[in-house]
């Protein structure tokens, strides 16, 4: 297909595809479904390699958030049953932490609900951050903590965080369907001042919250211009209890088209599949690692994930390796550059509606783990 062979020469160059291309790869029929894999999946291993990253995630606060965000279970108004609790103690922190790093991870993604940090919440993460990397002195630190003020970034980053998350989630032409309590140029503001800090920026999207191609693409292309060092995929998980808990639209081939674009849209970038993998790749989670380089092991913030002996042997199984902690995630000409990496995340075809079968039995809240008296998953 000469479109594909344009889109490997583009991807091994790091020119970005036309608008028009990265629509055509979202598209492509399923009888072309593997060849598109197999093409994006020659710019991942250009770039790459056969290497997976390892990411945990640690809720240091869950729940109780004033913000309206209608994916979320964590959101204002929310019923859906979650575990809510306020901060953990640097030493919970630390010891749920290192589970996920026992099991393979070299990043430790640090989160906590709400609208963004008092200055007593950044010295509170500071203080987690400095006990978690005195513990364990190579592990890279992500702090997700919401919408940043002048000059917390830049005190995070003396704490000894490598990167910030903040995702732009949807295009700026939807962001007001999907949440009221702050914008869109809020979370572009965020991601700008992580990289003013000299922090390493992840900035990513949720897929299948009722979204057209060209929204997907505009938040793609959005991403690009903010040059993130990572770009989290998300696939909705539909909680029951939020707004957003009848959005069942994305099959395996749609996940993978998403994760196919935003490769060759981001080519030297490193992709992570976030949450909603197990909910809607399903058994063709495998076929996702010649897209993504990068995942989440174990637990998500509220739902549960696949056992992480499970990842683990689907990384083998699939022909791959777990990145190690010596080893530098990023291509050389970004890593050299960035906090991160430099010591070493609609429709079946096209924009055409489809009503998938609700998977309801997939998505199970996390009852253990940080927060609980309960082993994490791991």
């Amino acid at each position: 297909m000469d479109l594909l062979n344009t889109l490997v020469d583009k991807g091994l160059r790091r020119e970005p595809p036309s608008r028009e291309e990265a629509l055509a790869v979202l598209a492509t029929s399923d009888d072309d479904l593997l060849d598109v894999v197999a093409a994006a999946g020659k710019v991942r291993r250009h770039w790459f390699g056969r290497r997976v990253k390892l990411n945990y995630l640690v809720n240091l606060k869950s729940g109780l958030c004033p913000e309206d965000c209608s994916y979320c279970s964590q959101r204002l108004g929310s019923e859906a049953g979650i575990l809510k609790y306020t901060w953990l103690k640097p030493e919970q922190a630390t010891e749920a932490a290192a589970a996920g790093l026992a099991g393979g991870a070299k990043r430790v993604c640090l989160v906590a609900s709400g609208r963004g940090p008092t200055d007593r919440d950044v010295d509170r993460v500071s203080e987690t951050i400095r006990a978690i990397k005195g513990e364990h002195e190579d592990v890279e630190v992500c702090a997700c903590l919401g919408l940043l003020s002048d000059g917390q970034a830049e005190r995070l980053r003396q704490a000894g965080a490598d990167a910030y998350n903040h995702n732009l989630n949807t295009s700026e032409a939807t962001y007001g369907d999907i949440t009221t309590t702050h914008t869109y140029a809020d979370r572009v503001d965020t991601v700008q001042k992580a990289h003013a800090a000299g922090l390493s920026a992840c900035s990513g999207l949720i897929a299948g919250m009722g979204e057209g191609d060209e929204d997907l693409v505009d938040v793609v292309f959005a991403l690009r211009e903010l040059d993130p060092d990572s770009v989290p995929v998300n696939f909705l998980i539909p909680v029951e209890g939020t707004p957003l808990a009848g959005e069942w639209h994305l099959t395996p081939q749609r996940c993978l088209r998403i994760l196919a674009m935003v490769r060759f849209v981001c080519p030297d970038v490193e992709v992570r599949i976030a949450g909603g993998r197990e909910v809607h790749l399903r058994t063709m989670q495998p076929l996702a690692l010649h897209l993504a380089n990068s995942i989440f092991l174990g637990d998500y913030l509220t739902t549960e994930g696949q056992a992480g002996k499970a990842d683990l042997e689907m990384i083998a199984d699939a022909g791959f390796e777990v990145e190690g902690a010596d080893e530098v995630t990023l291509p050389e000409h970004r890593a050299a550059g960035g906090a991160c990496g430099s010591h070493e995340g609609g429709g079946v075809c096209g924009s055409t509606p489809h009503v998938n079968e609700a998977r309801t039995d997939l998505v199970a809240v996390r009852r253990r783990g940080a927060g609980t008296d309960l082993a994490p998953n791991a």
